[in-house]
Order: C-alpha cells, then structure tokens, then sequence
C-alpha cells in the first residue's frame, strides 16, 4: 500500500514524541501546541528547538515558543514549507521522512544478537558505540530515557564477545513505531543494523508500521530495507 498524507503525519507527529522524550530526560520538557512543538530553552545537542507538526504553521507561530537570544537554534520544518533565512536561519541538511507498512517481512540480523537496554551502564556502552569519537555528544542519553514508555533502547551485540555493534532508538507514538539513532560501527553493516531494529521492532508491535527519516547513503540504506520514502523536510539552524 502506498503511505499516504497521513502516514506523513504519524512520522512527523512520533518524531515530536521521541525529541520531547529526550528533552524531558534532560528536565527540560517542550509544549505541543495545535501546529508546532516547542521548547522554550535550548534543547539538547543535536535536537531541534521546534518542529513543525502541520504543513501550514507559520514562522512566527514556531519561533514565538523558542529561545533565540542564545546561539544555535534550531528548527524541524516537517514539511519543507517554511522560509526561515529572513529571521537568520540557514538550511542544515534536508531528508526525508520513510514509512514500512505494518507486517512487512523483516530481515533476519546474522552478525549480531539484539536485546532491549535496561540498566544505566548498558544504556553507556550503547551510547560510546553510537557517538564513536564525537566527545561532544557525551552523556547525551540519560538513564531517565530508559523509564520512558514511550522509548525503548536496542543493542546490537556481538555474539561472543558481548560488544555493542549497532543499535537504534524506537519510540511508540501517533499509532506508529519511529527508529531514530539508528547506528552500526565498521563491524557491521548498515543492513545488519536494519535488520535487527526491524526484527526488534516487529517483535514489539507487530501491528503497527515502522516510520523515521533519513538523508544520503543512510537513505539509500533504509529503503534498501524496505522503507518507502514519503515526503520531504528541511532542518533550519540559526549560526551564532
């Protein structure tokens, strides 16, 4: 079945889902308004200070709800319809969003063994072999994710000696499962990695479709899976 307007939608909506999860991890939960999350203090790295939840939200009513007196904010424009370079903002990177029907066949991880990260020390390994050598990005996810309903953390470890391979985030909400941080060290392959989320996914809510987005080789690897890539967005960063 083709994804439609409102499979866009749900991937844009779960995305909000999975950044405000993060955010409240960090104690600084954002506001869903009728058309854009927000979040009034600069979220953490990596993470947008607003998304865009409908294709006619406005610049003024995304901006309103952010802190743009301190450097580096950002903006998720779920559509690509905003034009934000009068306001100081540039483009970042433009993706887009991917949809997997519901009961899709998944493929079978070969290389690794997956299991759901559960204890704060797993949830440190995990993330060493997400960040690799990006000292900045230290301490990104917090134990308090591991607590959240909406979130569940997946390792993909090397059978014999126990090391974390590959992972990805899920998050369940708007009626879909979104795969974010989707990562494979030089072990394994981006396949692999694909691999194990879907299974790890298929196994969790087999009834509900797999969304997320992606951008250059990681998009050519995520429809390679399966994925079906449905609509555009455009990340907006405003320099210091």
């Amino acid at each position: 079945m083709k994804p439609t307007s409102d499979d866009v939608e749900s991937a844009v909506r779960n995305n909000a889902v999975w950044c405000e999860a993060m955010c409240r991890a960090h104690g600084r939960p954002g506001v869903f308004g009728a058309r854009a999350w927000t979040n009034a203090r600069r979220t953490p790295l990596y993470y947008p200070d607003a998304i865009t939840l409908t294709a006619d939200a406005t610049a003024g009513e995304v901006l309103a709800g952010i802190d743009r007196g301190t450097p580096y904010a950002s903006v998720k424009d779920s559509y690509a319809t905003l034009d934000l370079t009068g306001e100081g903002f540039v483009p970042l990177f433009e993706a887009e969003w991917i949809h997997r029907p519901a009961g899709a066949p998944a493929p079978v991880p070969t290389a690794t063994v997956w299991t759901e990260v559960r204890t704060a020390e797993g949830l440190a390994a995990w993330e060493a072999a997400w960040r690799g050598d990006d000292e900045d990005a230290a301490g990104l996810f917090r134990a308090e994710l591991l607590a959240d309903p909406t979130t569940t953390v997946l390792a993909g470890h090397d059978a014999s000696s126990g090391r974390v391979l590959a992972g990805a985030v899920l998050t369940e909400g708007a009626g879909v499962v979104g795969v974010s941080n989707l990562f494979a060290t030089d072990e394994v392959s981006p396949a692999e990695a694909w691999a194990g989320t879907l299974t790890a996914a298929a196994a969790l809510r087999p009834a509900l479709p797999v969304v997320g987005y992606e951008h250059g080789d990681a998009l050519a690897a995520a429809v390679a899976a399966g994925f079906t890539a449905t609509a555009p967005l455009r990340v907006w960063l405003a320099p210091a």
